[in-house]
């Protein structure tokens, strides 16, 4: 392993992370917030939900009563007046569920001088929910379009219209008090029907739609699960006012800048990516293989969401498929490496933020007597990455602004 590029990559991955914390975004957009002369209810959904909460508290904003729905090992500890749960991700489960009824039941007996802060950030659409089907059923649903490769965007059509809370239901249920929504995006692009499934947010998505979704990616939907899919989402949501504070934009503009002072010339490639893991990874390791050795120091940076069809029943995440699909196109070049992680520090079911690799890492698996080409194809990333110390670990962060995968040529 070439320690100096890794050592560079763990100051770029720290010095991001901490410059995309929440605490100042929502410090910021909690500037606008005018409270109804009523009860204020703060709600705080998804990974970055407790650090949200934290900032708003600590800002001295009134709270009456309040949740925090976050995953597990998020709550870093108690909040004044706020119920803190944690809950499953990336598939629901029932801590979720119950977590969130207790939500909608802070909600619903607001009157129109009453107020909901709510606090949305990446993971909600698992962490918060409620389904209108069997919670089982909504779990195998989940499972199979995290499989199947199918896009943020698509799963959560689908989401929206199984569920209780998101595509503006939420807000729908909190009516007549007034929802002044801050949301942290991991969403390229910023969409806010899209972050957490836009639980606040008018559902601009159609049921042809996620009828359409359906068709390629379940195909044998049961037929009481597709009569959902039929029914249309809120339109127009006039008492709710968003605010989008935080994104993978602002993950990758810090990256730049840690870059710079590690004499890095910084090249920003996209802030939006969107493709399969292992197609990024090639991708990213041949823009390495065409700028080394020419004696400039360049790191080029994407931000976005990578997705990973699943045929095999290793384990791993996004990042780690994208860092080990990098490697046999680095394999034997000297000075340059590919490493990405998910903002919150976890990626897939796994411990790991992400994944590292360079010119060294497919001689140091084959020494191993890993097959490479074996565990890509059982989407083994992790194990693989394990063994030659290329494993990213940060722990859970406190924000989720999407992912950063990052090419670091050393001149």
């Amino acid at each position: 392993m070439n320690r100096e590029l890794r050592n560079d990559a763990e100051k770029i991955i720290e010095g991001s992370i901490r410059a995309v914390l929440p605490d100042r975004a929502v410090i910021k957009a909690l500037q606008n917030f005018r409270p109804g002369k009523g009860r204020t209810v703060l709600v705080a959904a998804g990974k970055a939900a407790w650090q949200m909460a934290s900032a708003a508290v600590g800002a001295g904003i009134r709270i009456d009563d309040g949740i925090v729905i976050t995953k597990y090992g998020h709550v870093k500890g108690e909040l004044p007046g706020i119920l803190c749960c944690e809950a499953g991700h990336p598939v629901p489960d029932e801590a979720g569920f119950h977590a969130t009824e207790k939500a909608l039941q802070l909600v619903r007996p607001l009157g129109e001088d009453d107020t909901v802060l709510f606090l949305l950030s990446g993971g909600a659409s698992a962490l918060f929910e409620l389904p209108l089907i069997p919670g089982e059923e909504l779990q195998a649903i989940t499972k199979k379009l995290l499989a199947s490769g199918a896009d943020i965007t698509e799963i959560n059509t689908i989401r929206k219209r199984l569920s209780g809370v998101k595509g503006g239901r939420f807000a729908q249920a909190a009516h007549p008090a007034r929802v002044y929504s801050i949301l942290l995006s991991d969403v390229p692009g910023n969409r806010p029907d899209m972050i957490g499934s836009g639980p606040a947010c008018p559902d601009p998505s159609t049921c042809r739609d996620a009828c359409e979704i359906a068709e390629r990616y379940l195909p044998d939907l049961a037929r009481e699960v597709r009569e959902h899919l039929t029914h249309e989402t809120p339109k127009q949501l006039e008492h709710v006012d968003t605010v989008i504070t935080g994104s993978v934009r602002e993950l990758c503009a810090a990256a730049q800048n840690i870059c710079r002072e590690l004499s890095y010339e910084p090249v920003l490639l996209t802030d939006e990516l969107c493709s399969e893991a292992r197609e990024a990874g090639t991708m990213l390791a041949c823009i390495a293989k065409t700028h080394a050795g020419r004696g400039r120091r360049v790191a080029f940076i994407a931000g976005g969401e990578t997705v990973v069809h699943l045929t095999g029943n290793g384990k791993g995440g996004r990042n780690q498929e994208l860092a080990l699909s990098a490697a046999p196109e680095l394999s034997g070049i000297p000075g340059v490496a590919v490493f990405s992680v998910g903002s919150d520090g976890t990626d897939g079911p796994t411990d790991a933020a992400g994944g590292y690799a360079d010119g060294d890492t497919c001689g140091e698996l084959a020494a191993k007597g890993i097959d490479i080409r074996k565990a890509l194809s059982d989407h083994d990333s992790y194990h693989a990455l394990q063994a030659v110390g290329g494993l990213i670990m940060t722990g859970p962060t406190g924000t989720n602004v999407n992912d950063l995968s990052v090419v670091l040529v050393g001149g």
